[in-house]
This record gives structure tokens, C-alpha cells and sequence, in this order.
């Protein structure tokens, strides 16, 4: 309690005395940045006051700021590659706030890279522990499957994060099962964003502005999940024209369109719109060009006398809508309205039917008040998630989600500092049920709220960087107040050289009906954590709280020479409780939940390289994951010792209108518990009449002590794509792209059936063709 009492003390202190500057007799310079032709933001962008040494780079809207500068006359330099530089004269007066609206125009000639100083710039005055920023750009030079880029394509060539399978797989961040990673569209949580063909997600990619991705160790900002957060945020529409673009290949169609209701002029004012949707019909032309893709897919169900093999195609349907409406001020403030409508289908005629559909609606907005540093800025969102599984046994699975949140942040900007202070709620109904294996019904509707403030300052002390934060989570079902410490620094002890580290405590209340120890799981439910007692792993020790929680702690290495980036970061995360429906549920009077500790350390290495042509992309992950359930310490099915990747990408041709990308992918193998035997499972309900010597029962299977005891293959794949760009006039395109997904066939096993031994595996090679028209 006296240290916390400190703590609390030293941070309010720090805050008055940063506050305190507001009163300097200096002034401040902020403004955007914007592409002349589009009107869409510079992220990155470089700002500087000529013969100074003072100067900034643009956020992911273009905003910039430069506080507590000298009352005078200022020249500022913007500039950005690819585009013109322009020069600005500008006059800082005493406690006032000058705005610049800044509009860049393309150069001649596009270099087409990204820019390297301002990323690095970003690098020395932020912390950035496990944060990946991801660029659309980026998402586009991979080799996508069906020809169509997609973030779930790219997540897994991040370091730290694994993927179970192309179908129905999930997603698992530095030892974190799907449940404990937030995803977030425009600050609204999004439970179930991948389709079940692994490969797509319900995001669509010429939307996304910006994409963060924190492995582990983030600050106050965020929580309510115990291992990691992957923030997605859209961009508005085009201000200035109306565009779009339309596309198809074996996999889906698409199409967008956007533009001005009232055109930006000049003055900064605009209102625009954005629509985009996208179908999927992979269950009908994998029949004639993917038909080998059933055979080696589902051949599992072939015994099925309701379902033919070559009727079955890869039954794969989805369908995603999008729209936003964009209110932009000349000063930058900014009001946006979005909906969205996403549609998911596996069938299985005869075997399993499953559907999920999630709809929503929102609002987020900017205001940047002319005469005050702070900027305030918000969401206020609601969804509903519902998921339906019926399977041949007849008994279905159904889980469906109910929410509605709203944040409110503000953010101050100092010479070396920033503070950012705000809070949030969160409610959700949940209902779920289902019947286990022992013909146990399990149910539950809850419904629950979610409280928190936070508090997070970063402060630059000459080459250190220090960013403490504070986060309170209230759980309103629970009873429970959670003090959250968050903490990350930084220390440059060169322009090149960058040493790092973060930690904090996390914790949850929602779990999910998927089990870690499923392998392949297409139905996605979630539930409200229980309210009931919980015992700790032994089963006779009452736990002390009913939440998931997990701590910390990373470290990090950050090295620039010449084009290329290393960056090395060994973590740990000890989940102290972790939360799982009792499948082995007997009878009415065994508890509904069991619980599990757990840990996950590792050490991520990437490398990276960007010149005009060429992009290169490297990394390797030493991971270790492992659960104790009171009885044993075991390793989790997704424990991949090792995940390697390398992604290229390399522009040539007297234009530069050819691009060639490729791939590859090597895993070590998943654990699975091995089978020892096989019985027959006979029922002793009537003694009298069951046939003990010649009676025809079920096959049951007796497996291993030892949890996880064995690996299966190891996993490795190599994906290709080769775009062509034809630019009829500047604003009429068409891109050809032709792909092949795991060029050289390889059977990597997805799953085996214990008791026919039929091995199930991933899919198969994949080529494909895909033509976007852009206008």
C-alpha cells in the first residue's frame, strides 16, 4: 500500500507539473496533412520548423503538433516521399494556437516506398513495445490466397503469432488463445473476425487505414483481454471525386465505391461517403476448378451415406458489408457514422450446418478545440453476434452476443510529452448452450457491465523514454475492482540503437466456448465468466476471484543500418487463471467451469528491408506454452517450438507496373495427446438385457496420460503472386494478379481421424486469377 501510495503521489505530481506548461509564455503549432489529389491523411509525414531543431512526424489521421514553441516567425518545411515538399511561413504568438492545413501534391514520379526517417523518427520518441504497425500497402504484397489481400493472410507472418489451420484454425497471439486477443474495428470489439476458411476476414482491405498490432505488454489505453489487441481502423472517403473499384476471381467478388456528398474545396470542410461489400461463391467454383481440394479435405466424411464427396466443393460462404459516413471540419475535427453487416456458412450436407452472422452499428469522432491542447476524442458502438451448429447427432449448439460500448479520451501534448487520460464501458448479454458428449445440457444468459478509467503518460527525459500507466477495471457481475499497473520505457542510445521494455497486469471477464485443447473448432461461442465459486486447478481449493488474469513482461532490442530494421523481444506471460467449460461434465452437481494456470515465454526476431523496389521481410519465433490443470503441467495444442517466415516483394518493369511477391512458411508441429488403445463402449444401464459377449458397441479410445505426449508433422508452405498494373488514363486501372497458394503441393495435416487413422490435411495447391478494375 505505501509503494502504491507513492506511485499515485509521483504520477499526480508529474501531471500538475506537465499541465504547468500550459501557462509557459510560449505558443503551439498543429495542424493535418493531407494528399491534395484524395484528401485521405500522411501517416508518417514529416514536419520540421526551418533552423530548428524542433520538428514532428503526422499520426494515422495526418494530425501533427509542435507545443511550447518561441513567439516568432517561423518557416515549416512538410514533407513526405513520393510527394512535393512545400514550405509554410507562419507567426507563433504567446498562448495561442496556430492551425496549418497542409495539402501535399504527388510527385511526378512515385517512388512508391514508405518512409523510412519518419517510421524511424517515431521510433525514438515512442516506446512501441510489441507493436506492429501494418500498412495497407504491406496487407496488398503478399501473396494472397485467390488473389485477394487480406489481414488474416498477414497476421501470421507477424512474429509471435500462430495459426492452427486453413480451416476453421485460430488465431494465437504469444501463448494467448483467441478469447484473451481484442480485436477492434474503429474502436468497436469484434468477436468472431475470420470466416471459416481461415484465409478471409470480415475486414476488407482498401478500407483499412492502419492496423497496430500488440503482441504484448500494451499500456492503459486498452484492456478487458489478457494477452494481446489487434486495433484496425477504416479511412473516410475520397473528399474530392467519386471512385471505387470492382473485382472478382475464384473466390469472391467485391466491390467499392466512394466520394464526395459535399466536395472539400480547399477549405477543409467536407462530408463523404464509403461502401464496400464483398460475396463469397468458393462453394460453387471449387467445384469445377478446386474439386482435388474436396478429396484431400474432407474424404473423412466419405462414409456418410447423405454427402458425395464430389458435391461437396469446399463449402465454404460469407458475406460482408461495410459503409461510413464521414463529417470532416477545417480544423481537423472530424464525425464518423459506420455500419456493417457480416454473414458466415459451412455446410456440410448430412454433417454439420453452421452459421454465424454479426451485425453493428457506431460512431467515433475527433474534436480539436481552437484554443486548447487537449483533443478529445470518442466511440460509442453496439453489436449482436449469433452463431447456430447443427450436426448430424441432432443436438444444437447455439451462443449469441448482445453489446454496446462507448470511450471517451483526451489527449494532452507537451514539448517532450503526451498524456492521455479517459474512460470506458462496456456492456454484453450473452446466451449459450449446448449438450456434451455425456448428454449433459449446459446453459447460460448472463448479463454484465464493464467500467474503467486509465491514465497513461509518456514523458522524454533526453534519450530515455518513459511511459507509466494506470488502468481501473470495474466488473460489475463480479464485484470486483481491478488495479491494472502498466509500465514501458525506452532508451536511445543512438539514432540507431534503441534498447526497450513493458509489462503490466491484464485481466477479463468473457470467455469462449472454445477449448484451448480444440484443435478444430468452426463453432465460436461466448459467455459472461461465472458467477458460481471456482476452485483453483486441484479442485478442492476455492479460487480467490472468478477472472482470467495474466502478467507481463517484455523486453526489446531495436537496431538501424542503412534500408534495414532488426528487432529483438523476449517475453514472458503468466496467466495466473484461466477460465474453460467443464466438457467432462457428468452430472448436474459437477461445476460448469474448470480453471488452469499457464505461461508463455519465447523470444521474436524480425529483420526488414525497403528501398524503391524491393521489400524484404524476415522472422523466427522460439515460443514455449504451457497449462497446468492441478493434475499436470502440459503443453497446449498451439505450442509451436518454432515459426519461421519470409516475405519478398520486388517491383521492376520500365513503369514499375509489375509486382512479384512470394511467401514462405515453416512450423514445427502441434502437440496431441497419442492414443493407446481402443474399447467398446459398452452401456450398463439394463444388466439384464445388454449382450456383454457378442454385442456391436461404439469404439472408444484410450489415450495417454500424459497430455499432448506427441507432434505431428512439421508445417511448411510456399505462396507466389505475380501483379501486372495497366493505367488507361490517371484515374482509370486494371490490376491482373495471378497467385498460387502451396506452390509445391505440400500435405501438411490438418487432423487424424483416432479411429479410422484417416489423415485430414490443409488445403492443397491453390492457383487462381483475380482482375480489379480501380476508377
Amino acid at each position: 500500500m505505501k509503494l502504491f501510495n507513492t506511485i499515485c503521489i509521483a504520477l499526480c505530481a508529474i501531471f500538475v507539473l506537465s499541465l504547468s506548461s500550459l501557462t509557459a509564455q510560449t505558443g503551439t503549432l498543429r495542424g493535418n496533412v493531407f494528399d491534395k489529389e484524395s484528401g485521405e491523411p500522411i501517416i508518417y509525414g514529416n514536419l520540421l520548423l526551418k533552423g530548428t531543431t524542433r520538428g514532428t512526424t503526422t499520426n494515422i489521421d495526418g494530425f501533427f503538433t509542435i507545443p511550447d514553441i518561441e513567439p516568432g516567425n517561423y518557416t515549416l518545411i512538410a514533407t513526405y516521399i513520393g510527394y512535393d515538399s512545400i514550405t509554410v511561413d507562419i507567426e507563433i504568438k504567446a498562448n495561442q494556437i496556430n492551425y496549418q492545413r497542409i495539402e501535399l501534391g504527388s510527385n511526378a514520379v512515385q517512388l512508391g516506398v514508405v518512409d523510412v526517417s519518419s517510421r524511424r523518427e517515431q521510433a525514438r520518441s515512442e516506446v512501441q513495445v510489441s507493436k506492429i504497425a501494418v500498412t495497407p500497402k504491406e496487407i496488398r504484397s503478399l501473396p494472397s490466397t485467390g488473389g485477394e489481400a487480406d489481414i488474416a493472410q498477414y497476421l501470421p507472418v507477424l512474429p509471435g503469432i500462430v495459426v492452427t489451420g486453413d480451416q476453421g484454425g485460430q488465431l494465437y497471439i504469444r501463448g494467448g488463445s483467441p478469447i484473451q486477443n481484442k480485436i477492434l474495428l474503429d474502436g468497436m470489439t469484434i468477436y468472431n473476425p475470420f470466416h471459416s476458411i481461415g484465409f478471409f476476414s470480415v475486414f476488407e482491405t482498401e478500407t483499412i487505414r492502419s492496423v497496430d498490432v500488440l503482441t504484448g505488454g500494451f499500456n492503459a489505453e486498452h484492456g478487458g483481454r489478457i494477452s494481446a489487441v489487434v486495433d484496425i481502423k477504416t479511412r473516410e472517403g475520397n473528399k474530392k471525386r467519386l471512385s471505387g473499384l470492382v473485382s472478382a476471381s475464384p473466390f469472391q467478388a467485391k466491390a467499392l465505391l466512394e466520394g464526395p456528398i459535399k466536395k472539400d474545396d480547399g477549405d477543409g470542410n467536407s462530408v463523404s461517403f464509403l461502401l464496400t461489400g464483398k460475396h463469397s461463391y468458393l462453394d460453387q467454383t471449387s467445384k469445377i476448378l478446386y474439386d482435388y481440394a474436396t478429396d484431400t479435405t474432407f474424404f473423412s466424411f466419405a462414409e456418410s451415406d447423405t454427402t458425395s464427396l464430389d458435391d461437396i466443393g469446399l463449402p465454404y460462404q460469407y458475406t460482408d458489408l461495410y459503409g461510413k459516413l464521414s463529417f470532416v471540419g477545417s480544423n481537423g475535427s472530424k464525425l464518423n457514422l459506420f455500419g456493417f453487416n457480416f454473414q458466415d456458412r459451412f455446410n456440410l450436407e448430412g454433417i454439420a450446418n453452421l452459421e454465424w452472422n454479426t451485425f453493428g452499428a457506431g460512431a467515433n469522432f475527433t474534436l480539436i478545440p481552437p484554443r486548447s491542447n487537449v483533443v478529445l476524442s470518442g466511440t460509442a458502438a453496439l453489436s449482436n453476434y449469433d452463431i447456430m451448429l447443427v450436426e448430424a447427432d441432432g443436438n444444437p449448439r447455439s451462443s449469441s452476443i448482445n453489446s454496446f460500448s462507448a470511450l471517451l479520451n483526451f489527449a494532452y501534448f507537451g514539448s517532450d510529452s503526451e498524456i492521455n487520460y479517459g474512460f470506458e464501458f462496456n456492456g454484453f448479454n450473452t446466451q449459450f448452450q449446448f449438450r456434451n458428449l455425456f448428454g449433459v445440457t449446459f446453459s447460460q444468459e448472463d448479463f454484465t457491465t464493464e467500467i474503467a478509467g486509465y491514465f497513461k503518460w509518456r514523458q522524454k527525459i533526453g534519450n530515455l523514454i518513459i511511459e507509466p500507466g494506470i488502468r481501473l477495471q470495474y466488473f460489475a457481475s463480479q464485484t470486483d475492482m481491478e488495479f491494472e499497473p502498466r509500465f514501458g520505457l525506452k532508451y536511445n542510445f543512438s539514432d540507431n540503437f534503441r534498447l526497450k521494455a513493458a509489462g503490466g497486469f491484464y485481466s477479463q471477464n468473457l470467455i469462449s466456448t472454445v477449448n484451448e485443447r480444440d484443435i478444430v473448432n468452426f463453432f465460436v461461442g461466448f459467455l459472461a465468466g461465472p458467477e458460481s465459486q471456482l476452485f483453483k486447478p486441484d479442485g478442492v481449493t476455492a479460487a480467490d476471484h472468478n477472472l482470467q488474469k495474466s502478467w507481463h513482461a517484455v523486453g526489446g532490442v531495436e537496431y538501424d543500418y542503412g534500408n534495414m530494421q532488426f528487432n529483438v523481444e523476449p517475453y514472458l506471460k503468466t496467466f495466473t487463471q484461466i477460465i474453460n467449460i467443464n466438457r467432462n461434465k457428468r452430472t448436474a452437481q459437477d461445476p460448469n467451469f474448470v480453471t488452469e494456470t499457464g505461461e508463455a515465454y519465447g523470444i521474436d526476431f524480425s529483420v526488414k528491408y525497403s528501398d524503391k523496389d524491393l521489400y524484404l521481410w524476415g522472422t523466427y519465433s522460439l515460443a514455449y506454452v504451457n497449462r497446468d490443470d492441478g493434475q499436470q503441467v502440459y503443453p497446449t495444442i498451439f505450442d509451436r517450438r518454432h515459426n519461421i517466415n519470409f516475405l519478398g516483394t520486388y517491383n521492376f518493369g520500365k513503369k514499375r507496373n509489375w509486382e512479384f511477391s512470394v511467401r514462405w512458411n515453416f512450423g514445427s508441429a502441434f502437440p496431441f495427446t497419442t492414443t493407446q488403445g481402443f474399447y467398446q463402449n459398452v452401456n450398463f444401464d439394463d444388466l439384464l438385457l445388454t449382450d456383454f459377449l457378442s454385442g456391436n458397441y461404439d469404439i472408444g479410445t484410450i489415450l495417454s496420460d500424459d497430455r499432448n505426449d506427441g507432434r505431428l508433422s512439421a508445417y511448411h508452405r510456399l505462396d507466389a503472386s505475380l501483379k501486372n498494373t495497366i493505367n488507361f488514363t490517371d484515374r482509370f486501372s486494371m490490376e491482373t494478379i495471378l497467385s498460387i497458394t502451396n506452390i509445391y503441393n505440400r500435405e501438411n495435416v490438418f487432423y487424424v481421424d483416432r479411429l479410422t487413422n484417416d489423415r485430414v490435411n490443409q488445403l492443397p495447391i491453390l492457383p487462381s486469377l483475380g482482375i480489379t478494375f480501380r476508377f
